[in-house]
């Protein structure tokens, strides 16, 4: 086998991608990767959207953030004083910049270990052949390799505002609200998915006006709606200020800001005058460039890849994951797939349950959910039992400063298997994971509420919610 001939080539490098090469590197195959993100030197960027423009760098600015407002709220309640406090934004977007490269770098660092063969540029396809496909990479210098599978793993780009197209400057993406160099002083969003509340969230903290615009009647739809009014409360106590059921019309970018009218939720035409606007309306699949219509390969009406349960394309050896495809547009999710996807080609039996997949938003309170929510539930018909916990009620949480929140268990009413577990409150990000564990197992609650959880800790609030499911919780 030449140099530039594969038995798997994964078109794309974020967290599905790289994972699957990976993935397929232990399982003995001799594997390339292309990807075309760039650093500030050109270089290459490996991660994604993810490493480079999402997951990572939002979250090391969630903890800065967080960091400050502490400092400027809430120390002096634990007896630390703290004068003069100041704020540096660009020290602290420099941080944000150097916990991306080593991440960037970690990549590198595991397709060196694992052997994979990296090639830096856009991938797209040529051709079919007797050798499987040819797929061009065009970057600094173009060249073309084959691959006896293809993984396509090419993600997402974020969804413009119709008539009001991004310039990073006023109008942003999730990348230009990363990118922010000063504090504005009006900050307006446009969608309030996880995207726009973990920035606003960011810029809300280091002392930005808020506006959070949102066209659908009730807040954070997917989520269970009794942790979606719990977590409403909270931000409006923050001073984040949503606004449901809005109409967004005209949106005029220029030297002094962003203007946005817009009808509000009774009807009346308003307006809005802020410093920067962020667009958080949602992703649409990254195929452009792929060449797909040279190998035939089918695409559907929003532009994803056709793809079957166990992610095959229209096409023999060519298979699709993450955001690119149908389902969750999750950066785990998609790392799912591309271990599945591998151990396929290998002729394993790789599984992803749907049904497991955890849900995050890091706010503050953090929202974290799996399963079915209560709405679900009602809908379908399904007979379930519910219950509930407060932070308030939880030792280690009172030790924390931070009270707000709940977990909440839903179950069978007559089987007691757990249907969905929802969580607003302190780290439930990390306590998420229990109930997928117990979801995967098909556990009860019964189980749950049996097992022994340390004490002080936050996970006392999963079990004592297990707990009230059969009305005897011991801390509330």
């Amino acid at each position: 086998m030449s140099d530039k001939q594969f038995d798997v080539v994964v078109i794309g490098g974020g967290p599905g991608g790289y994972v699957a090469a990976i993935r397929a590197a232990q399982l003995g195959f001799n594997v390339a990767c292309i990807d075309e993100w760039k650093n500030a030197k050109g270089g290459p960027a490996l991660g994604g959207t993810c490493t480079n423009i999402g997951c990572i760098p939002s979250k090391a600015l969630l903890q800065s953030s967080e960091h400050y407002e502490h400092a400027g709220h809430s120390f002096a309640d634990h007896g630390i004083k703290v004068e003069g406090l100041g704020l540096d934004v660009a020290k602290m977007l420099s941080r944000k910049d150097t916990v991306v490269k080593q991440n960037n770098d970690g990549i590198v660092y595991l397709f060196k270990k694992n052997k994979v063969a990296f090639f830096h540029g856009r991938g797209s396809f040529v051709k079919a052949s007797d050798a499987g496909y040819e797929i061009k990479v065009s970057g600094a210098a173009e060249e073309s390799i084959t691959g006896k599978q293809i993984i396509i793993a090419t993600g997402s780009n974020a969804r413009p505002l119709p008539g009001a197209p991004f310039d990073e400057e006023n109008i942003l993406s999730n990348d230009g609200a990363l990118r922010i160099g000063a504090v504005p002083k009006k900050l307006a969003l446009i969608g309030s998915g996880v995207i726009g509340l973990e920035m606003g969230s960011v810029w809300r903290r280091l002392g930005a006006e808020v506006t959070v615009l949102e066209a659908l009647p009730t807040f954070l739809g997917a989520v269970d709606e009794q942790i979606a009014k719990e977590a409403l409360k909270a931000f409006t106590k923050q001073n984040l200020k949503i606004e449901l059921g809005v109409k967004v019309g005209e949106v005029k970018s220029g030297k002094k800001g962003v203007s946005i009218a817009y009808t509000d939720a009774k009807g009346g035409a308003q307006s809005l005058e802020v410093d920067k606007l962020i667009v958080s309306i949602g992703r649409v699949p990254n195929t452009i460039g792929l060449d797909a219509e040279a190998v035939g390969l089918k695409l559907d009406e929003r532009g994803a890849i056709e793809v079957d349960e166990e992610c095959r394309t229209s096409l023999p050896g060519v298979w699709a994951i993450g955001d690119v495809v149908r389902g969750p547009m999750l950066a785990h999710k998609a790392e799912e797939e591309g271990v599945a996807v591998a151990e396929r080609i290998a002729g394993q039996h790789g599984h992803v349950n749907f049904n497991t997949i955890p849900w995050v938003i890091y706010t503050s309170p953090e929202i974290a959910w799996v399963g079915q929510t209560e709405q679900q539930l009602k809908a379908s018909g399904r007979a379930y039992k519910a219950g509930t916990f407060p932070f308030l009620a939880n030792g280690r949480a009172r030790a924390l400063g931070d009270t707000t929140g709940m977990v909440k268990f839903l179950a069978d009413a007559a089987t007691d298997e757990i249907l969905g577990v929802h969580m607003v409150g302190p780290m439930v990000s990390e306590l998420i994971s229990e109930a997928v564990v117990a979801m995967e197992f098909k556990a009860s609650a019964e189980d749950i509420a049996r097992i022994c959880h340390a004490h002080p800790s936050l996970s006392e609030a999963t079990k004592e919610a297990a707990l009230a499911v059969d009305k005897r919780t011991l801390n509330f």
